[in-house]
């Protein structure tokens, strides 16, 4: 009962913020057929506004689990969000090897996690262009492809916005072993980066 009570939560979310997103922000959702509709997946974009998340999850047509900052728990709009859509609270501030252990049985089963590699908002111009290397650890464990995004616009009421999925990023011939390399890691967050990058400017 409590699983379709979370189904119905779902769909009703999806329909209210896809709604809300086409009308207020023009929303405009290119390459969606990118996206396998099968098989595990790691949604990473950029990150600009509280709007991201939502806007991933209601446009994607795949059940993302989102990672996000454990002190989102203490609003309660995103913390019923996080209750429906099975969100994963991270405490950023430490290595929260739990939060990471439910991602990769997530991604294991088949699943899809969703993630910003830049750590937080607007956080390529605050890291120096560096971003977080959680996503690219997570494929190379998994074999998980990547999906790049890329969100565009002023994100202001009643203008022009786009969100634009990129093709899978395949890193399994990274793949070497049981232990991976920190080489390894950095290079694959670079791809990913790269790839977020060109998505934004295209």
């Amino acid at each position: 009962m409590k699983e379709f009570l979370k189904k119905i939560g779902r769909v009703i979310v999806r329909i209210v913020v896809f709604t809300y997103c086409k009308i207020v922000y023009r929303v405009k959702i290119i390459g969606k057929e990118n996206i396998p509709q099968e098989g595990a997946l790691i949604f990473c974009g950029n990150h600009r506004t509280y709007l991201d998340p939502p806007l991933i999850i209601v446009t994607a047509g795949r059940h993302i689990r989102f990672m996000a900052k454990q002190e989102l728990k203490k609003n309660p709009l995103f913390y019923i969000l996080g209750v429906i859509f099975e969100g994963i609270f991270v405490k950023r501030d430490s290595k929260d090897i739990s939060a990471m252990k439910e991602a990769i049985k997530t991604l294991k089963n088949g699943e899809c996690i969703g993630l910003f590699p830049e750590g937080t908002r607007n956080g390529l111009e605050k890291n120096d262009g560096q971003i977080k290397n959680g996503a690219s650890y997570m494929s190379l464990k998994t074999g998980a492809k990547v999906i790049p995004i890329g969100i565009v616009g002023p994100s202001k009421p009643f203008t022009k916005n786009a969100i634009i999925y990129g093709k899978p990023l395949d890193f399994s011939n990274y793949i070497t072993g049981k232990k991976i390399e920190k080489e390894i890691e950095d290079k694959v967050s670079e791809i990913i980066k790269n790839e977020i990058v060109k998505l934004v400017n295209l």
